[in-house]
């Protein structure tokens, strides 16, 4: 076993690759799209949207619920996007541990 010394470095390790990692995380972006491209969502890996695009052909005043939805979609396939370049992130500064909240 380690002694106590090494535990606390490797755990000081640990934390300044993690703040590393989470810095980059929100500077990389993902998009998620609905409709064949009609609507996309781009977003972090911190999961901040940054920009919502919406093609005109998606736009029809008397259908606002298909709109809705196809950004609902947007955002969801966004956000599973940057989930999964956050786990590809994080996994390797935590060695693979499932550390809560990342």
């Amino acid at each position: 076993m380690k002694n106590i010394g090494d535990l606390q470095r490797m755990a000081r390790e640990m934390q300044a690759n993690m703040e590393k990692a989470q810095t980059e995380l929100g500077e990389l972006t993902v998009q998620g799209t609905a409709g064949g491209g009609a609507v996309t969502v781009v977003m972090t890996g911190t999961q901040d949207v940054r920009e919502i695009r919406i093609s005109k052909d998606a736009v029809d005043p008397t259908d606002v619920e298909t709109l809705q939805d196809l950004v609902l979609a947007a955002v969801n396939d966004a956000l599973a996007r940057s989930k999964e370049l956050a786990a590809q992130k994080l996994g390797g500064v935590t060695g693979g541990l499932k550390l809560p909240g990342f």
